[in-house]
C-alpha cells in the first residue's frame, strides 16, 4: 500500500478519552465472570486448544457482548488468548462508566490476550456517546489506551483516510462537564 493512500494516526490522551471512555474495552481472562457462548455451530479441538463456533454467534462477558457469524477462541495454559471473529459486520458492545455504550463494528475483529489489544479491521466503526472513529483498521491498546488507526485504499464512495467526529461538549447529556465522554 502506498505511504499516500495509508495514513497512521496515534491518538492518546484527550481524544482516546473522547472515543473509547472504558476502562479496559476488552475481554477479561482474570474476570470471575465466565464467558458464555451460543452459536447454530460449534467444533471444539480441545488437543489444540480452538473452539470454532458458527452462525449466528453470540459471545458475552459480563456486559462484554461480541456478535459475529464466526468467532474462533484460542486456550493455552494460561486460559483463553486470542478472539477472532468475523461477520457483515461484527459487532462488539460495552457499557461505559458514565451510563454510554461503547459500539463497534468490523468486518474482523481480533482480542488477543497477550498484547492486551483490540483490532478491528475492515470498515470499522467506533462510535460512542455521539461521537465516531473510522478507518480500515483501528488498534487499541487496552493496557496504555492508545488508539491508532489507518487508512485504506480510496476506492470509491469513501477518502481511504481515518475520520473522526467528537461531538461538542453542550451537545450530549451524557458528556461529562469537560467534553470528555469519560467519567472518572
Amino acid at each position: 500500500m502506498k505511504p499516500a493512500s495509508k495514513r497512521r494516526i496515534i491518538l492518546a490522551g484527550a481524544l482516546l478519552a473522547v472515543t473509547l471512555a472504558t476502562p479496559a474495552l476488552a475481554f477479561d481472562r482474570n474476570s470471575d465472570a465466565p464467558i458464555t457462548v451460543r452459536a447454530d455451530h460449534a467444533r471444539l479441538d480441545d488437543a489444540q486448544g480452538i473452539a470454532t463456533y458458527t452462525g449466528a454467534v453470540e459471545l458475552v462477558q459480563g456486559q462484554t457482548r461480541l456478535t459475529a457469524e464466526r468467532v474462533v477462541l484460542y486456550r493455552n495454559e494460561d486460559g483463553l488468548s486470542r478472539i477472532e471473529a468475523s461477520g457483515t459486520p461484527a459487532h462488539y458492545q460495552q457499557p461505559t462508566r458514565n451510563g454510554g455504550e461503547t459500539d463497534a463494528r468490523a468486518l474482523n475483529i481480533t482480542w488477543s490476550a497477550a498484547k492486551r489489544q483490540l483490532t478491528f479491521e475492515r470498515e470499522a466503526v467506533i462510535e460512542q456517546n455521539g461521537n465516531l472513529f473510522r478507518g480500515d483498521v483501528i488498534h487499541y491498546d487496552t493496557a496504555e489506551r492508545v488508539v491508532t488507526a489507518e487508512g485504506g485504499e480510496d476506492t470509491g464512495p469513501g477518502t481511504g483516510r481515518v475520520e473522526m467526529i467528537i461531538q461538542p461538549r453542550s451537545t450530549s447529556s451524557t458528556q461529562g462537564s469537560n467534553g470528555s465522554s469519560q467519567s472518572e
